[in-house]
């Protein structure tokens, strides 16, 4: 155990207090069904999110708030947290039961909730200094790849019409046509004192984005 202990610390560089939170946060349920990972995982979780916040604040001062919160769902979800597991190869460390070391590949969810759980670990052990160093230095490469994240139509339509109207866009089915394996939809949508915009696409989603931009350009909000 010393051995396992001493490589996971080599890895991320920090040499843990209590031992046992670092092997607690590496273990998964199917291992021990009580002395497992998950209230670190939960834990952790805030922790990333706090430190991508308050970062994505200082880096974007001027950003508004809903590409602030686009640039944060891309750095803050599973797979991002699956990606720095991989990094750092926490494969090897994670103590699974047996069912799940008959799989060639741990599944992304135990990946990334081992990531988190390392990380409510760092933070219980090491405080928030340390944790906010470990985060910012294993997100780096995806923070320097986030670029500015456009709103889609319907989100940006949406924010539009609650924040001066407190409501919500209406989109309607006006129509459908072509075969039934490969329809044409036609929607329509308004907004308090709008004209109506229709938009079309090979499903409701689409012409619903397409009725959406094209109301947006009129309002001059594109």
């Amino acid at each position: 155990m010393k051995k396992y202990i001493k490589k996971i610390e080599e890895i991320i560089k920090i040499n843990f207090k209590n031992k046992d939170l670092l092997i607690k946060s590496l273990t998964h349920k199917s291992f021990n069904e009580k002395y497992n990972n998950e209230k670190l995982e939960f834990l952790g979780d805030r922790v990333i999110g706090l430190v991508i916040s308050k970062e994505l604040l200082d880096l974007y001062p001027e950003e508004k708030e809903g590409i602030i919160d686009k640039k944060f769902s891309n750095l803050v979800n599973k797979k991002t947290c699956r990606d720095v597991a991989v990094k750092l190869n926490l494969k090897n460390f994670i103590r699974i039961g047996n069912s799940f070391k008959k799989a060639k590949m741990l599944n992304e969810k135990i990946l990334s909730d081992s990531c988190e759980a390392l990380i409510g670990a760092i933070y219980l052990d090491q405080g928030f200094a340390v944790s906010e160093k470990f985060i910012l230095e294993k997100w780096n490469t995806f923070i320097k790849k986030s670029k500015i994240t456009k709103i889609d139509p319907k989100t940006k339509l949406q924010e539009y019409s609650l924040k001066k109207y407190k409501k919500l866009p209406v989109y309607k089915t006006y129509k459908q046509t072509g075969p039934n394996h490969n329809p044409i939809f036609k929607i329509q949508v308004q907004i308090l004192n709008s004209k109506k915009f229709f938009g079309f696409g090979k499903s409701k989603k689409i012409a619903q984005k397409n009725a959406a931009l094209k109301l947006i350009k009129n309002l001059g909000e594109a």
